[in-house]
């Protein structure tokens, strides 16, 4: 075999390895996200932030009664090419109730972040969203 053929046969499989990698693996795997709601009222003890949630891929996921700072989270996993992974919530404190996607596999794959971290912070005067957990910009107040 010529030295030319040897690098050919090469570079051909490191873009085989490459493709794979890049493409075919995280499709294989699946890309995960950490989905979270967090109770982030300032003083409710007696009143607890009521989360419900639906998936449009598996039904009904469940909910839970959030006292202060206490959170409701799961872990999606989508495939990046073809996915629409959809989860709404309801959501009621008080007279208020509101109901939104928290997470939408078209819309968060790319904004929650390298680290797939969808978070939802629920305040007195609307739901703030963070990828990170530290910095967070209200998405729309209470209807």
């Amino acid at each position: 075999m010529k030295p030319a053929d040897a690098l050919i046969l090469v570079l051909f499989g490191l873009a085989l390895y490459t493709t794979f990698i890049v493409f075919i693996q995280p499709a294989y795997f699946g890309i995960t996200f950490d989905v979270r709601i967090i109770n982030g009222f300032s003083n409710n003890s007696s009143l607890p932030l009521v989360v419900w949630c639906v998936s449009h891929d598996s039904g009904d996921i469940g909910g839970r009664a959030l006292q202060e700072r206490d959170d409701y989270s799961w872990t999606v996993k989508i495939n990046p090419f073809w996915s629409s992974s959809r989860f709404v919530c309801t959501m009621k404190w008080d007279e208020k109730t509101m109901k939104f996607e928290v997470f939408r596999a078209s819309r968060d794959r790319y904004r929650c972040g390298d680290c797939g971290e969808c978070f939802w912070l629920v305040k007195e005067d609307g739901f703030y969203f963070s990828n990170n957990g530290i910095n967070w910009i209200k998405n729309f107040p209470w209807m």
